[in-house]
């Protein structure tokens, strides 16, 4: 008999669906904006100078993009492998029936991946896992550098966007912003324009959605709250600015936003967090 959180192919083919689909997004994405800039109404052409600087920023942002997608799917968030036997004499500890073992503090269980997640935050739906106590860092340091990303390509193709609307009624430029499929297949704009419509259409609104998401999670982290713990109003585990940064990204948590495989380990294990009450005890 295997694990409680043990899992059969099916489900496994499951778990991983939303990021397949994640996947197939990004590389839809991706052709279309190479389509844009071979063949279509790209950005306008730059300098020596811009490119050189363009390709650099471009290459920076892909780089941390994938090394953080990389370390956040790499890294196990749960209980899985965990010594937590014997353990759970503490106050915050609870049982957890699915799991058959006993969780600590700023746990939860996860229906999606069938496990408890040490200092859970989230499912993200995007990537088919857990935000939690390891992947935490990978995941703020993703939000950051998609923004940049999709930010950055959007600003490429603004002037050729813009141009593009210009020559059109205004009721021709709010169909192609909102329905731009519906306007291919009608016959009312080309593939290429198409393609320039779509693509800084799904930039623009997933930067804004990374934003928000970063804006968020960046109120939480400073906060020391993990999402569940912000949504029942609970900050046991506000330490004060410092600290909480430290929590969470390490002792280099100013540096580890620039480079994702610079070495910044966490001071914790997740399974025992100092509180505001502790502090106070020690302080008296």
């Amino acid at each position: 008999m295997g694990q409680p959180w043990a899992v059969g192919d099916a489900e496994a083919v499951s778990a991983r669906l939303p990021l397949v689909l994640t996947a197939l997004w990004a590389a839809a994405v991706g052709l279309e904006l190479a389509y844009v800039l071979v063949l279509g109404p790209g950005p306008p052409p730059l300098g020596p100078l811009a490119r050189t600087l363009q390709l650099a920023l471009a290459t920076f942002q892909l780089l941390n993009l994938l090394g953080n997608v990389g370390l956040f799917l790499r890294s196990d968030p749960s209980i899985r492998g965990v010594m937590l036997a014997g353990r759970g004499l503490g106050q915050g500890w609870a049982y957890c029936y699915q799991c058959q073992s006993q969780v600590p503090p700023r746990s939860g269980h996860c229906s999606a991946c069938r496990i408890c997640i040490l200092r859970r935050d989230h499912h993200c739906r995007l990537l088919g896992r857990c935000v939690g106590f390891h992947n935490y860092r990978p995941f703020l340091c993703l939000l950051l550098h998609a923004a940049g990303v999709l930010l950055h390509i959007s600003v490429l193709l603004g002037p050729a966007l813009s141009a593009l609307l210009r020559a059109q009624t205004p009721l021709h430029t709010a169909a192609l912003l909102l329905l731009p499929w519906l306007m291919l297949l009608t016959g009312r704009v080309s593939l290429a324009q198409f393609a320039l419509a779509f693509v800084t259409d799904t930039c623009v609104a997933g930067a804004l959605l990374c934003g928000a998401g970063l804006l968020f999670h960046g109120m939480l982290l400073l906060r020391g709250q993990t999402t569940w713990e912000w949504a029942r109003g609970q900050h046991a585990y506000d330490l004060g600015l410092s600290h909480n940064l430290q929590a969470a990204l390490g002792p280099r948590w100013v540096l580890v936003w620039l480079w994702p495989f610079l070495a910044s380990p966490l001071p914790g294990d997740g399974i025992t967090f100092q509180t505001t009450a502790d502090v106070g005890l020690m302080a008296s």
